[in-house]
């Protein structure tokens, strides 16, 4: 799918002028038509196009798909020990993964702003032998913005609006600090005293505080426009120069295909969920190869008591007004007769008297609608109120955004402490290990109109425990090929695939969805034990209500010679109900580990209900 004739880069992209050149018709035109050849992980290019020349384009026998880019949005001192990733506790990820030492992430968003603290490579060894990549000079930025923590910057002006440029670095570094946070949240240096004007002060760190750093600014402006031909060339880039891990907090649905050549080249992608919640339906990548992100609150909060002129008293959230807004607030209070209302300070709050995790309203549900047989998102990530690096300074955000990032932190910890463990096994161990319970047993609710309990449209497999992770006792791979196969016949929809069938919940996930029970439908999946040689595991079922569901085999035994094991799950409609879907799980247990797969089923009746919500 897309994949390269020649390891050549420059041949390749000759064939991408030779196919221009013969629409256009002439070498000279083709030259300016070309926005982007992706030459390095994959072969395509964007380009300036009629409608007629691109459909001329997508008639030849070696083209695939011809689609319009299109534009996406892009969507710390306590988090991080609120997961568990604590820097004095040598036993825990943070130590035995030694920081992430050797991780390289690359981090696709606005930029960076060098000078940040955060950013600081004292201490580190020399930049890893194997990097491909490059510093690449623009305005207000040169080579020596770089050091052994940023190994590498690059940015993408091509194919995108002009207006989405106006007043912003036309160089990696960040304009509208949406990256410099993110990137931070990753793999920021330890940073002592960091705050914002006196609250939350503490040590402001990344999750994997010894990982490089690589930045692809591909998001301009104060929006964070995000060009899809930019994405594209980013992702051939980061192929290309040696990436581990790719960290998108932008909420996007069309980057299947770049995506796809990466975790074909081993590399762990991981997005932010979006930002559209709590409606239904409104999850961002779905890909099944991709770690799709939701957000989550902390144990941290910022109150403000309001007291009314007949001494009621409410607690709300605390606002910052600009200078402007001050004046105007100031003359609505004095304007009335009698004082209403008087506000105290904000407090800072941490701990016990917080209620926490839960899903953040804000935080995109699904199902997937591009693809319903999988279940998104994937886990839950802390996304509300964190503190990470702005400029030369640290400032709160909310949002998807800062949940992606958290665990791209994490998947590099996973990824140094386990290294010949595949991007699959990466995602199989964040869902089967994540809570669906708080510390204290009670089940994670889900905020929006209402709380809820929350279910794996709002958190997937639920909310991400790094040190679980570490250790998932069997963990679900799957075969590139069958990645492959499901892009053919679910994306691009190539004729062959009426000889690939291939139902999208019998890819081997670590989670179910069935988005289309009548009678009877049996799942398939394979687990790997990477716990102790001799294991036995049991089968926990949960079936979702109104559904009859039975696991065969129901015991998995693993010693030096079976290291693998296959069953099969059944699911049977009992109660006949059109368009609703239930919930439940299937959890392996052999007395140590809890390997927990959550599962949604929706019941038809008939196929024509536009219900799938």
């Amino acid at each position: 799918m897309g994949e390269r004739q020649s390891e050549d880069p420059k041949r390749v992209t000759a064939s991408h002028n030779d196919i221009l050149t013969s629409i256009l018709g002439s070498k000279e035109k083709a030259l300016d038509s070309m926005v982007y050849s992706y030459k390095h992980g994959f072969s395509g290019f964007s380009a300036m196009l009629t409608d007629s020349q691109a459909k001329q384009i997508g008639g030849l026998p070696d083209v695939i798909q011809v689609k319009l880019s299109q534009t996406f949005h892009v969507q710390t001192t306590r988090s991080w020990d609120f997961l568990g990733i604590n820097y004095n506790y040598p036993t825990e990820l943070l130590k035995v993964s030694n920081g992430g030492e050797g991780m390289i992430v690359g981090v696709m968003d606005s930029g960076l702003w060098p000078e940040s603290k955060s950013f600081d490579d004292d201490r580190y060894g020399p930049i890893p032998s194997r990097w491909k990549g490059k510093c690449q000079a623009g305005q207000s930025f040169n080579a020596s913005n770089c050091n052994r923590k940023i190994i590498g910057a690059r940015y993408y002006t091509r194919g995108v609006d002009p207006n989405d440029l106006k007043g912003d670095y036309k160089s990696p570094r960040d304009y509208n600090d949406h990256g410099t946070h993110t990137s931070s949240t990753i793999a920021g240096s330890l940073v002592k005293n960091a705050g914002f004007k006196g609250f939350g002060t503490g040590i402001a760190r990344g999750a994997a505080p010894r990982a490089r750093l690589a930045v692809y600014k591909v998001c301009w402006g104060d929006r964070g426009v995000c060009s899809e031909a930019a994405l594209l060339a980013a992702f051939d880039d980061g192929i290309h120069d040696g990436v581990d891990i790719l960290s998108l907090s932008l909420g996007s649905k069309e980057n299947s295909f770049g995506s796809l050549h990466a975790a074909a080249k081993g590399i762990t992608i991981v997005y932010a969920a979006g930002n559209d919640g709590p409606t239904r339906q409104t999850v961002g990548d779905t890909a099944p190869w991709v770690i799709s992100v939701a957000a989550s609150t902390i144990d941290r909060s910022f109150p403000t008591v309001i007291t009314l002129g007949n001494n009621r008293s409410f607690v709300g959230q605390g606002l910052v007004y600009g200078s402007k807004d001050a004046n105007t607030f100031k003359e609505l209070t004095v304007s009335t007769s009698r004082h209403i209302a008087k506000v105290s300070n904000t407090r800072y709050v941490e701990g016990t008297e917080v209620w926490a995790p839960t899903v953040a309203a804000f935080s995109s549900r699904g199902p997937s609608t591009e693809f319903p047989g999988i279940l998104k998102p994937d886990v839950a990530a802390p996304g509300v109120n964190i503190l990470a690096a702005k400029k030369d300074s640290y400032a709160f955000e909310s949002g998807t955004s800062m949940a992606c990032p958290h665990v791209s932190g994490i998947v590099a910890l996973l990824k140094s402490l386990h290294p010949y463990w595949s991007s699959a096994a990466i995602k199989s161990a964040l869902v089967t290990t994540a809570n669906v319970y708080d510390k204290y047993g009670v089940p994670i609710v889900a905020e929006g109109k209402t709380r809820k309990i929350a279910d794996p449209f709002d958190f997937g497999g639920g909310h991400v425990d790094p040190n679980r992770a570490a250790d998932p006792g069997l963990i679900y791979d799957v075969a590139m090929a069958d990645y492959v196969k499901f892009f053919k016949c679910k994306v691009v929809l190539l004729p062959d695939c009426a000889s690939l069938p291939l139902p999208a919940y019998d890819l081997n996930l670590p989670s179910i969805a069935v988005p289309d029970l009548k009678t009877s439908v049996t799942v398939w999946r394979t687990v790997t034990n990477v716990g102790p040689e001799i294991s036995v595991y049991k089968a926990v079922i949960e079936p979702p209500p109104g559904i009859k569901m039975e696991v065969e085999p129901s015991v998995l035994t693993f010693n030096a010679k079976t290291k693998t094991q296959g069953f099969r799950v059944t699911f049977t409609s009992v109660r006949k109900v059109q368009g609703v879907y239930t919930f439940g799980s299937l959890t392996w247990y052999d007395g140590l580990h809890r390997v927990r797969s959550p599962i949604a089923v929706r019941t038809v009746i008939q196929d024509f209900f536009a219900d799938a919500a």
